[in-house]
């Protein structure tokens, strides 16, 4: 089988940033977090922090009684995704990138100038140069090669950090058989279930299933696609199922864990959720609401709606349910909260309300130049009076599923410098 494709895993990604980014950091254990607070989990970990036992989703508590030492670094989403762009364009310099598969990693289909095992191995060697003298030394990566994009990704795990593994015919399953199934991307815990179901619970008897049974347990085409992908055949990319629900979740800084604090953030994350919406092209024929308590207890709720991208009309939903809460949950502090907009729809199968038709075109305008004004300005230029007093809550996120664009969610940081390095230029400047 030929190598077709090369998949680049960036090692401890965000960690690795901030310490390119802040020699002070570099060889310390650190962690990243979403908010400076004990209480709030780690959202990546340094590879000396990994070294000593400390991986994501565990508290700062517990990670500090690991390591007494340890630094904990606010995370900076904007300052990640413009490192991802970077490493984007560099990685495109070598060889083309055919599929982001998330913000620290990407998978290269190779030419038939780079299938041959030296070429291969030296395009590696390539990319890992480029990128240590073009962006930072700090920015390893584990990069896989293999004759699909599947084994591409797992070779890529098999050595970390900043390691190189080429998976060919030779090698397939045998360097393989040490994983379980559940390593492989696609065979997640319901799967692992319907393979215990049927006594497959190694590597060695997952290569050893027939097509027919992976048809089984999947009962769908990706099943055989899954069977073909892992004895090396090459197959399209999976797409990505367009999102049934759009929105944002928030942990609440232990300043902001009361109700009014919360409504105010609800509304921040309400009006981020539906400029994405808006931006996608969809609206929304529902929006759900979420709060979490200390005591593990848990509020949601959803209101239907006629499909909307109005943020006024979200607004008003939002405070019905907030209002409607059961009178016992009040008494509670919060300390996580959420809002999505659900039923979407794209906004070319919207049928406008007959009577409602006209306001619904002045709204779509009104927000359409809110919309233009925080993306040039930056956010929060103009935003409605709910979210007053939690216009810095619920910074930006980085989701595994997507990497966010600061130009929508955020304030564009070179606007903004540049407002404060000169006066305005006489003619306007080309952005």
């Amino acid at each position: 089988m030929a190598l077709r494709y090369l998949t680049i895993d960036f090692n401890s990604f965000f960690a690795s940033v901030e310490q390119q980014e802040r020699p002070e950091l570099r060889g310390q254990p650190i962690v990243i977090v979403p908010v400076l607070a004990e209480t709030t989990g780690t959202i990546a970990a340094s590879l000396e922090a990994k070294a000593l036992g400390i991986a994501r989703n565990l508290s700062v508590a517990e990670a500090r009684r690991i390591c007494p030492e340890l630094q904990v670094v606010e995370a900076r989403p904007e300052t990640y995704i413009t490192y991802h762009r970077r490493l984007v364009a560099v990685i495109e310099s070598c060889v083309h990138v055919s599929k982001v598969q998330s913000i620290d990693e990407v998978t290269c289909e190779l030419t038939a100038r780079f299938a041959p095992r030296r070429e291969a191995e030296a395009l590696a060697k390539r990319i890992k140069a480029a990128i240590a003298r073009e962006v930072g030394p700090l920015l390893r990566s584990s990069i896989g090669i293999a004759p699909s994009w599947l084994l591409a990704k797992v070779a890529s795990d098999l050595k970390k950090p900043d390691g190189l593994e080429i998976l060919d015919d030779d090698d397939i399953p045998s360097k393989l058989l040490m994983l379980a199934p559940g390593d492989i991307a696609g065979i997640g815990p319901a799967i692992q279930e319907k393979l215990r179901g049927r006594g497959i619970t190694t590597m060695a008897q997952l290569y050893e299933a027939t097509l027919d049974d992976f048809r089984g347990i999947w009962k769908s085409v990706r099943g055989e696609q899954m069977w073909r992908l892992l004895h090396g055949e090459d197959l399209p990319f999976f797409e990505q199922q367009e999102g049934k629900s759009l929105g944002h979740g928030h942990v609440l800084p232990p300043s902001r864990r009361n109700h009014d604090a919360a409504l105010a953030v609800l509304h921040r994350l309400l009006q981020k959720a539906a400029m994405r919406l808006r931006h996608s092209g969809r609206c929304a024929g529902g929006l759900t609401v979420s709060v979490d308590y200390r005591d593990d207890t848990r509020w949601s709720a959803e209101l239907r709606l006629t499909e909307t991208q109005d943020t006024l009309l979200l607004t008003q939903a939002l405070n019905q349910l907030w209002k409607n809460r059961p009178a016992s949950d009040r008494k509670r502090a919060p300390f996580r909260i959420g809002v999505h907009l659900v039923h979407l729809l794209d906004l070319r199968l919207h049928t406008p309300d007959l009577f409602e038709q006209r306001t619904e075109d002045m709204r779509g305008r009104l927000f359409q130049a809110v919309d233009h004004l925080n993306k040039v300005l930056g956010k929060n230029t103009v935003y409605l009076g709910g979210a007053h007093g939690a216009t810095e809550d619920a910074p930006m996120r980085i989701a595994f599923t997507r990497i966010p664009e600061p130009e929508i969610e955020e304030i564009d940081r070179t606007f903004e410098g540049r407002l404060k390095k000169k006066p305005p230029s006489p003619e306007p400047e080309a952005w």
